[in-house]
């Protein structure tokens, strides 16, 4: 009795579906089975990672987008303490120092108090008054961006709707009492989503430690402490794999962007960091003059 031909294919379809899913088929598998919480949801999308139908860059991302509709700007905001600020009556000549050693580009205004932002400067707008040499009709509030306030509690999903309609990116965060907290900015927002994101502290990804002076390094907090004792001449405690642990455990806790340390001759001041561990440091070298005067 001859086999139907087509009924043998059908079969022989069936049995290798059985053996070896689809991709089409996994995931269907997986959309059936329709989380009821957010864990069961986080759970579902690891699992799908791990059965390679989703990337592990795409899982992280995801998984930051889901952290970012429950975190609130008080969460990741750069403390009042340590915000870098211009001062309205400050000249030009004192100003750009300031520009100069931290690099960045928006700085906000203080008036005549600490709780008091006048508007944001950005550094770009001084260029008219150093490329003219005109530095006597120089006045800060004729080059004011506004400043945004929010609360503390300020969604961060929200906040970044908010940053990209109103092409905004930095934000004052005030207290229930009006005062000033600290700020965020968009790059705040982004890096809870899609990780550290490069910037001007950024160095080659084969160096661990980069020298801008005789007593200024940038510093990857992966570095090997033996590395780090090698390269500054110390001896740092070696049961540490690396100095961002070492400078961690230290801190007693994970420390937020722009907090410093001292641990014997270095001053330790954090660049880039998230939730859960430091990423850059840069390292100041301090004489014993200085060391004294502290």
């Amino acid at each position: 009795m001859n086999e139907d031909p087509l009924q043998s294919n059908n079969q022989n379809e069936k049995s290798g579906n059985n053996q070896d899913p689809s991709i089409l088929e996994r995931i269907s598998e997986a959309l059936l089975r329709i989380p009821k919480t957010r864990e069961q949801l986080v759970s579902l999308l690891r699992e799908c990672e791990q059965r390679h139908i989703i990337n592990p860059d795409a899982l992280s991302m995801i998984e930051g987008v889901i952290q970012v509709s429950d975190m609130q700007a008080r969460e990741i905001m750069i403390p009042r303490t340590q915000m870098i600020v211009i001062e309205h009556d400050q000249k030009l000549q004192d100003i750009l120092p300031i520009i100069i050693e931290s690099a960045h580009s928006r700085f906000p205004v203080l008036g005549d108090t600490q709780h008091e932002i006048i508007g944001i400067l950005l550094a770009k707008d001084l260029l008219t008054y150093l490329s003219s040499n005109d530095n006597e009709k120089f006045n800060i509030r004729d080059i004011l961006r506004p400043a945004t306030f929010i609360p503390e509690s300020k969604r961060l999903n929200v906040l970044l709707t908010e940053f990209r309609s109103n092409r905004n990116h930095m934000a004052i965060v005030a207290d229930e009492y009006g005062g000033v907290s600290g700020l965020v900015t968009i790059e705040d927002v982004l890096e809870q989503i899609v990780g550290e994101i490069e910037d001007e502290f950024d160095i080659d990804e084969d160096i661990f430690i980069h020298k801008y002076s005789e007593s200024k390094y940038t510093v990857k907090a992966l570095t090997p402490i033996e590395e780090f004792n090698e390269y500054f001449g110390l001896k740092f405690e070696e049961e540490f794999d690396t100095i961002g642990g070492l400078v961690m455990h230290k801190f007693g806790h994970v420390p937020r962007r722009d907090e410093s340390i001292t641990l014997g001759d270095i001053r330790f001041q954090v660049l880039r960091a998230d939730k859960r561990r430091v990423h850059l440091l840069q390292a100041f070298k301090q004489d014993k003059d200085s060391k004294k005067k502290q």
